[in-house]
């Protein structure tokens, strides 16, 4: 046996347990990579308003605290008018009920000729097998859903930990990756890092401005119309829609419209109509102009990233695609050569005609 052989497979055992270690760790720390990366766009995205503050005199740690206080404070609010909406809705939902079912019931009567009653209706439902079982398991379930709850809970909570922290200790953690690479590459570290700024933060304050200009839309047709809770369903129509790619709109579109056919049927056809018409002039006049200096992307580029970030990091990917290709497009459209195009008519989609220079 040749005496490099031993120590070549202990060098190979230890490479491959190292291997192992290193996946079973990145496996078990994926959750908390995934948070640490949220609150990294997160910090990005605040780092303008924390920048302009600091500018003026404020501690970062403060300005980083009023932006956060802010934040938390517009969520709190938003999600605790939608709670009310829902559940005065479920609350008349219940009142209207009896009333629903003894026409539901009359229509049974007089199209099948039964002798069908309320009471006995309501007496066989409440003491049936299903229902029984139903409770128990609905009772099971609600340990799972606390549980899931406390974990969102914790998340949030983690994330927002440290991005306050990547947003307060901002100039402290460039220095700290400065300080391991050499004078000529710090420049590039700090370009790159002023672009994923730019980008996520301009990304961030469009969607913004274009979930504000959709809202106030959304509440002018809804209180026209006389839709209860018009303020919270232009909110949410406006929030949804630019802060969900792809299927933001849908989703935002389809409460209003249900809140509205309660009300009036016509009335979700005006809602449908108005959605579709108001996403027109956003995507041809609104967004152009909103987003041609912060996230100027082909809207191909755009729909092929949320694609791919969901289908590697899920509903958090689909969220940071769009930033997270802007700033790799105006890094890489920094330090790409571009020339001149030459005057071919193939360039505009036009084929050469037979007998021209250059032509076969």
């Amino acid at each position: 046996m040749p005496r490099w052989l031993p120590r070549a497979m202990v060098l190979a055992l230890a490479l491959v347990a190292c291997f192992q270690l290193g996946s079973w760790a990145f496996h078990q720390l994926t959750g908390l990579l995934i948070n640490i990366l949220i609150a990294f766009f997160l910090a990005l995205a605040v780092e303008p308003a924390v920048s302009w503050m600091a500018a003026r005199g404020m501690r970062r740690g403060l300005a980083t605290a009023l932006v956060f206080l802010a934040v938390t404070i517009a969520g709190l609010g938003f999600m605790v008018l939608l709670g009310s909406m829902l559940a005065g809705q479920i609350v008349d939902m219940f009142d209207s009920f009896p009333k629903y079912l003894d026409q539901v019931i009359n229509w049974i009567n007089q199209t099948f000729h039964t002798d069908l009653n309320r009471l006995a209706v309501q007496d066989s439902v409440l003491h049936s097998d299903w229902l029984q079982r139903y409770v128990q398991n609905s009772a099971t379930g609600v340990l799972d859903v606390s549980a899931q709850v406390l974990g969102g809970l914790f998340q949030l909570l983690t994330v927002l930990l440290f991005s306050f922290y990547f947003a307060a200790d901002g100039p402290r953690l460039r220095r700290a990756l400065c300080s391991v690479l050499p004078p000529a590459k710090q420049a590039e570290v700090l370009r790159a890092w002023e672009i994923a700024v730019d980008k996520t933060g301009g990304y961030l304050y469009s969607r913004g401005l274009m979930a504000l200009i959709s809202g106030i839309a959304h509440y002018i047709l809804l209180q026209a119309l006389g839709v209860p809770y018009a303020p919270v369903l232009g909110m949410w129509v406006g929030l949804v829609s630019q802060f969900i790619p792809t299927i933001g709109t849908y989703l935002a579109g389809a409460l209003p419209m249900l809140v509205a056919f309660t009300v009036d049927p016509w009335y979700a056809v005006w809602v449908l109509g108005f959605v579709v018409v108001y996403q027109q002039f956003e995507n041809y006049m609104l967004q152009p102009k909103l987003t041609a200096k912060s996230v100027d992307i082909h809207p191909a580029v755009a729909f092929g990233a949320v694609i791919a970030g969901t289908a590697l990091l899920g509903a958090v990917g689909a969220l940071i695609a769009i930033p997270a290709v802007a700033t790799l497009q105006a890094f890489l459209g920094a330090y790409v050569k571009r020339y001149d195009v030459t005057d071919d008519p193939r360039v505009h989609g036009r084929r050469r005609r037979t007998g021209e220079p250059g032509s076969q």
